[in-house]
């Protein structure tokens, strides 16, 4: 994928801040039309391209998708903070560094649906769980390369994982005593105010949202013969 897809993030937050200007123009009859209009014309300025088989409609549809999970908080942060942590802790790639991008994307995939399954995400309104996953994967692609981060993004990931391998024996994984440990520790931290839950999100949907999390990095793994993250 072009790295230029992913200013289409950046393109749709634009747009939705300039649809009243481009309201005088012949491209807008409202904010939807003025993110369409925009994304046409970062196409046909060679901004951003085409992907995922779309045509220019369904992009143009997709830019609108964009724009409104941009604007929806906390969704948007949240996506981009898995994005980031997914793009730290699990490369494209296989061990022995041969490339391995369908492992990533299903892992990233996995993310979003746990994610919504356990109330994390919130799929905002006119959009859909397919459009948080390509908006999710279009930022992993832009965050994949090693742009000198400082504080590793990907550092609960790898916590969520260690339990995983500590409850590994002979290639087998004790899943009980790994969701035990996790549990645990999701409790500690949220106990502790290390972990700051919205008011609408328990501990128990944080200790399952983590605990899909496990099988995700565990699978993972699994695709890239990964001993650990």
């Amino acid at each position: 994928m072009n790295i230029r897809t992913a200013q289409l993030a950046g393109v749709g937050a634009a747009a939705a801040c300039a649809a009243p200007g481009a309201r005088a123009q012949s491209c807008s009859s409202g904010q939807d039309a003025a993110v369409e209009c925009f994304v046409g014309n970062a196409v046909r300025t060679n901004l951003v391209t085409l992907q995922y088989g779309m045509t220019m409609a369904q992009f143009k549809q997709y830019g609108v998708s964009v724009s409104k999970i941009v604007q929806t908080q906390p969704t948007s942060l949240a996506v981009v903070a898995l994005a980031s942590a997914v793009a730290d802790d699990l490369p494209p790639s296989n061990a022995d560094g041969s490339a391995n991008l369908a492992a990533q994307t299903a892992a990233m995939n996995s993310i979003v649906d746990a994610g919504i399954a356990n109330n994390f995400l919130v799929v905002p309104a006119e959009t859909t769980a397919q459009d948080l996953k390509w908006f999710s994967l279009d930022l992993v692609s832009a965050m994949n390369p090693d742009n000198g981060i400082l504080l590793s993004p990907g550092t609960m990931l790898r916590a969520i994982d260690s339990y995983v391998v500590t409850a590994t024996a002979n290639g087998t994984v004790n899943w009980a005593q790994a969701n035990s440990g996790i549990a645990t520790m999701i409790t500690t931290l949220a106990g502790a105010g290390l972990l700051k839950l919205p008011a609408a999100l328990s501990t128990a949907q944080a200790i399952q949202f983590a605990q899909s999390l496990a099988q995700v990095t565990y699978t993972y793994r699994t695709a890239t013969n990964r001993a650990s993250l």
